[in-house]
């Protein structure tokens, strides 16, 4: 029980030092990257699986992705500030990897003749290593994802394999469901009560999404799914519904 509560003491004061940070307080934000630089160091090295020094690259990579999570994190999203601070260090040393990766390509191309023969076999070798290790990362990092909003479900009395059984059976549907939750979401209020009540506004949502009742209650779970991914910030699973609602 005292575990518990100094857990949550020091999750909420972590919370209003990002609020003061937030609003202008630099010196809180340095000294808040000076105290988590052991944490930024082992979730670098978790991505580049090796042991990162304070003048690699990557590090510098970390620093720069922590400070953009302190600035953008918002406990609304329903991750702690050091869950959604792993997930965006870990994308920007991802992109950064791939970045060298393509740079590495470039280079490939761009040489020429014999001597630069074994060179480029070199190079060759080193971009297809490369994009192994970003393969293996981003199935890692989606594996991740899967477990967070898992997480996340459970809190709405929801599983993830029930919203895969019960989503709807048609594309059309499924597209439908999926414009019904961005209308949701697009609306404050709408959001604000989903996230506080753990379920649907449904009189609201009829007239926001102009969509009836029937069809809100028949893909309730699926809504909500839905609308929670758009409110968070999971990069893999909302591409698939981006890309469900550009078609």
């Amino acid at each position: 029980m005292l575990g518990y509560l100094f857990i949550t003491k020091k999750k909420q004061t972590l919370e209003k030092t990002v609020i003061k940070i937030q609003q202008g307080d630099s010196r809180l934000l340095n000294e808040l990257i000076e105290s988590y630089k052991p944490f930024i160091a082992k979730t670098v090295s978790s991505v580049c699986r090796r042991y990162i020094h304070e003048s690699d690259d990557e590090y510098s990579i970390g620093l720069i992705a922590f400070d953009e999570a302190v600035r953008k994190y918002s406990p609304e999203k329903g991750s702690s500030l050091l869950g959604f601070a792993e997930i965006i260090i870990k994308r920007r040393v991802i992109d950064y990897i791939r970045q060298q990766a393509r740079h590495m390509n470039v280079s490939f191309e761009g040489s020429s003749g014999s001597a630069d023969e074994q060179a480029s076999a070199s190079l060759v070798e080193d971009r297809l290593s490369i994009e192994e290790f970003v393969k293996k990362t981003e199935q890692e990092l989606r594996r991740d994802e899967i477990i967070h909003f898992t997480a996340l479900l459970k809190e709405y009395g929801l599983t993830f394999a029930e919203i895969a059984d019960q989503s709807p059976k048609h594309a059309d549907a499924r597209k439908n469901a999926m414009e019904i939750a961005s209308a949701l979401v697009r609306d404050k209020e709408l959001a604000s009560y989903l996230q506080e009540k753990k379920r649907l506004p449904i009189k609201q949502l009829e007239g926001t999404a102009a969509v009836s009742r029937k069809t809100i209650e028949r893909n309730r779970k699926y809504i909500i799914a839905v609308s929670l991914i758009l409110m968070g910030d999971y990069v893999y699973l909302q591409e698939y519904i981006k890309g469900v609602l550009k078609t």
